[in-house]
């Protein structure tokens, strides 16, 4: 049911982690591939990295023009991003994509959860209700979605101690797609559940900006004890 293709680069032969991108609205897989090598990783910290490709859906902001998307946008009011029935679909698949690492003799504390804008969203509804204790969880460019659930499905997880779990989010101050204020707010949502975000914020739109490439390399790093 969760098959799903991927585009897949490592950085050595023998990777000692895994970390899972998830890419926005209308792009696909290959999408982050270029921050691979921009990223310029050490030889000794050598990591898979797999983008998913979304699936093919109708988004109906766009005139219900069908492109991969992790759920439907009926609007950009925050109501409007609500597609419940489609994020937790996408979460099952990111589920999925995790226990496969596994299955290829990576744990799940040394995967690292990444994502841009909508991956984005996925990434965070998916790491506050996952038992998985991961290396890191890092969110572009993106909001909480569903926040009228966290309360009665968060609190068991959070008391289990995956607060622990480092945190990358990052946003522009001019962002039109979605606006800075958004990622701030979800950021100290997650602070009031007990997690320690590492915050940044940049001079840009809705993407990403060669020193956030240098913090996330900086970040990843330190989360595989690599720096």
């Amino acid at each position: 049911m969760h098959n799903v293709d991927t585009v897949e680069l490592q950085t050595g032969a023998a990777p000692i982690g895994s970390v899972i991108w998830l890419h926005g609205l209308g792009a696909d897989g290959h999408d982050f591939e270029p921050i691979v090598t921009e990223l310029q990783l050490p030889d000794s910290l050598p990591l898979r990295f797999v983008f998913p490709h979304a699936p093919v859906r109708p988004v109906t902001i766009n005139g219900g023009m069908e492109m991969r998307a992790w759920y439907d946008i009926v609007s950009l009011d925050a109501d409007g991003r609500s597609d419940e029935q489609g994020i937790r679909e996408s979460s099952e698949i990111l589920d999925a994509l995790i226990q496969r690492e596994i299955e290829r003799g990576i744990e799940s504390d040394r995967i690292v959860i990444a994502g841009f804008s909508q991956g984005g969203a996925i990434v965070l509804h998916n790491a506050l209700r996952n038992s998985h204790k991961f290396a890191g969880m890092m969110a572009l460019s993106t909001y909480l979605p569903l926040p009228k659930t966290i309360d009665a499905e968060v609190d068991d997880v959070a008391d289990a101690g995956d607060t622990s779990l480092p945190v990358f989010m990052a946003h522009g101050t001019f962002d039109p797609m979605i606006p800075y204020q958004g990622g701030r707010h979800s950021a100290a949502r997650l602070e009031q559940l007990g997690y320690r975000v590492d915050w940044h914020e940049y001079p840009m739109a809705h993407g990403v900006c060669p020193q956030e490439i240098s913090d996330i390399r900086d970040w990843l790093l330190s989360v595989y004890d690599a720096g």
